[in-house]
Formats: C-alpha cells, sequence, structure tokens
C-alpha cells in the first residue's frame, strides 16, 4: 500500500507539472489509463477536470465536477469549479447558488465579511437596513452594482452601501441605495448584510432579466469638461485602448497581451489614447511603427478620469479588464479581446454580452493567440468608422 501511495504522489506530481505548463492533452493522457474502469482516486477526477477544462471540453468537465460534488459535498473548492463551469454555460440558478463557496477557498478567506448579523436571502425586510459591501476587483464592482437598485426594491429595506474608496466618487451617482460609506470605515447598524456578489443569488438572476436599466453609471460633469477639452484636438476616431489586465490577476497571462501584438490597428486610420494603468503603460511611449497614440496614463488619477475619457472617445478596445465593466456601465461601446477559454462572465460562443448592450466579443480561436482577434478588430474597425 505504501508503494502505491507512492506511485499516486508521482503521478500527480507528473500531471501538476504538466497542467502547470500548459500541456494539458498530455496532462490528460497521462491520467486517464488510470480512470479507464469509471472509477479512482478522487484526485485524479479532479486533475482530469483541471486538464479537460482548459480545452474547452465544458461538458465533460462538468460532469466530473458534478460527481465529485456529489460524492464529497464538503469540498468547497470543487463547488467553486463546479459554479464558474455553470455560469459559463449560462446555467445561472445553480451557479449562483455554488458560486458562495468562493468564500472557502484559499486566497478568498481574507475578503470574507466576519459580519454577525444574517445575509440576506431575497426576504422583505421593510423597516429595517440592508448592507450591502462589495468584495472584489473594480470590475466586479462595476459589473454587479446595476443590482442594488433591484435588492432596495425587493428588500423594502433602508440601504446602506459600503464601497471601496476608489469607486465610491461614481458610485456616488448612481441609484438604489439610502446612504453610501467608503469600506474600511464604520457603517451604520444595519440588520442583514449581503455582499454585491451575493446579490445575483439573492435575487434569484437570469439570464433574461439582463441587462437591467441602462446605463447605471455616469461621468463626472467637471471632469467631462476637461477631458473634452483635452482631447478635442485629437483627429477622430477616438479609441481608448487597454492591452494588460492587473498583473497579479491569477489567469494574466491569458487575458494580456502587449501593445506590440496590436500592430494591426496602426493601420485602421484611428488616434488612439491609452489608458493602460500599471507596468505595461510604458510601452506606449514605442508604439507599433504608424500608430497614432497619446498616452494619457500620467494624467489619470482616477476611474472618475476613466470614466470621463470613456465618454468622450469613440470606442474602447481592450483585454479583460476593469475599465471594460466600467465602459459598460456607462452605456459606451467597447470592443473586448478574450482568451480562448474566458472568464464565465461572458459565456460561450457569442459576440456580444447579456450585461451590456454596447459591448462586442472577440474571442481567442486558439488557444494563446491573438493574431486572429487583432485582425477581425482591424477589419470590424473599417464599417465602425462609416457607421
Amino acid at each position: 500500500m505504501a508503494g502505491a501511495g507512492h506511485d499516486l504522489n508521482a503521478l500527480q506530481s507528473r500531471v501538476r507539472s504538466l497542467l502547470a505548463a500548459r500541456q494539458y492533452e498530455e496532462a490528460e493522457a497521462l491520467v486517464r489509463p488510470y480512470l479507464a474502469s469509471g472509477s479512482g482516486p478522487h484526485i485524479l477526477w479532479k486533475l482530469l477536470a483541471a486538464a479537460l477544462r482548459p480545452q474547452g471540453r465544458f461538458a465533460e468537465t462538468r460532469a466530473i465536477q458534478e460527481m465529485l460534488v456529489a460524492h464529497m459535498p464538503g469540498d468547497y473548492p470543487m463547488r467553486f469549479d463546479l459554479s464558474e463551469t455553470l455560469l459559463l454555460l449560462g446555467e445561472f440558478e445553480r451557479g449562483w447558488r455554488e458560486y458562495h463557496y468562493r468564500y472557502s477557498l484559499a486566497h478568498t478567506t481574507g475578503i470574507e465579511r466576519k459580519v454577525q448579523r444574517p445575509r440576506w436571502d431575497g426576504r422583505p425586510m421593510a423597516g429595517k437596513t440592508l448592507l450591502i459591501h462589495d468584495e472584489q476587483g473594480y470590475g466586479d464592482t462595476f459589473q454587479f452594482m446595476r443590482l442594488v437598485p433591484r435588492a432596495k426594491a425587493r428588500s423594502g429595506a433602508r440601504v446602506v452601501l459600503e464601497i471601496n474608496a476608489e469607486t465610491l466618487p461614481l458610485a456616488q451617482r448612481s441609484a438604489g441605495f439610502d446612504e453610501i460609506v467608503s469600506r474600511g470605515t464604520l457603517p451604520p447598524a444595519f440588520d442583514m448584510h449581503c455582499e454585491m456578489m451575493s446579490l445575483p443569488m439573492a435575487l434569484g438572476l437570469k439570464l433574461e432579466d439582463l441587462p437591467g436599466t441602462m446605463p447605471y453609471l455616469s461621468a463626472d460633469p467637471l471632469r467631462l469638461d476637461h477631458w473634452r477639452k483635452r482631447l478635442a484636438d485629437l483627429p477622430r476616431p477616438l479609441v481608448a485602448l487597454v492591452w494588460a489586465g492587473r498583473p497579479t490577476h491569477f489567469n494574466d497571462a491569458n487575458r494580456s497581451m502587449s501593445l506590440a501584438q496590436l500592430a494591426p490597428l496602426a493601420h485602421t486610420g484611428a488616434t488612439f489614447v491609452s489608458i493602460q494603468k500599471g507596468p505595461a503603460h510604458v510601452q506606449a511611449a514605442t508604439p507599433p511603427e504608424g500608430m497614432s497614440l497619446v498616452s494619457l496614463s500620467d494624467e489619470i488619477a482616477d476611474f472618475e478620469d476613466t470614466a470621463a475619457i470613456l465618454c468622450v472617445a469613440d470606442l474602447l478596445i481592450s483585454v479583460d479588464s476593469s475599465p471594460v465593466h466600467l465602459a459598460g456601465a456607462l452605456g459606451r461601446p467597447a470592443w473586448v479581446m478574450l482568451p480562448k477559454i474566458p472568464d464565465w462572465r461572458w459565456l460561450l460562443e457569442r459576440e456580444d454580452t447579456p450585461w451590456y448592450p454596447q459591448t462586442r466579443l472577440f474571442r481567442q480561436t486558439e488557444q494563446a493567440d491573438w493574431t486572429d482577434v487583432v485582425s477581425r478588430i482591424a477589419s470590424e474597425f473599417a464599417r465602425f468608422k462609416s457607421s
């Protein structure tokens, strides 16, 4: 038995190495023989699912995840993996329920609020106070802020919105709350609470409920006036550009690219303005040959500036990042460049998104290859100019 355990550990190690190297077919081939009978150690089924999902084989992945959850309901990370598969497939009802298990993951336990009040489950609570608080990235906040008015209508409660300081000024001009406070300050007394990304579960959000009232965010008039003047002399069409997401994001290697890879856009006749933040913004100093690019990165102080620029620009072209959700919430047109295996919120095989009516999706046809995506955007841009 000791030898068998050693062999299993060695197999796991080899498969994990292949997965880390993105050699998914090789990882699958290595583990398959051990599961050929239809049974085998749970860990091998987990590794098989991890090899199948990046290949886009979601039906097989889901079947394995369903089996594992049925046998081990207390395996919360597996339940979270199942939630992302279900949401990607558009199966919102169970997907939102399983998504709550995100708080059982090592990298999310630190953001869970230890609240000594019950979590709101969608019940009416007239005469009482409901605290809604954000929890994850800025893009998540922009995306799910739309549900705050719906939660207020459903609950009948006095709603206190607690939100991160960076997005609070934008949120102040939105609807659905009675009081707004910055995360890190002491909120007023409340009877129940709900994380912003648990609102879909509480509200029973369905695909057909989207997008809801649009737009639900707006730019600050003073910033808008500033950026209209700042960009007034640049030739149109004016296209805001983001080519890299947050470097610390767990999937950044798949969803980000370099500015050089956007070289085919140089000859579309557009004026590009870089709103890229983070380390990748330095690439704007050496744009592809022939690209008319003005870097605004150093002039952008916060999301209020970004929102105003998006309202002045004719279009945003971006990888999957927070400006995409900000543009969507503002009702501004955006073209999003997505990896072959996208984040769950973009669903599968569609060029539009129910979340944002003015957003178009350009998906990779081959893993880690942006060539076709950029080529299609360059071709579509001629139509965009004429319209």
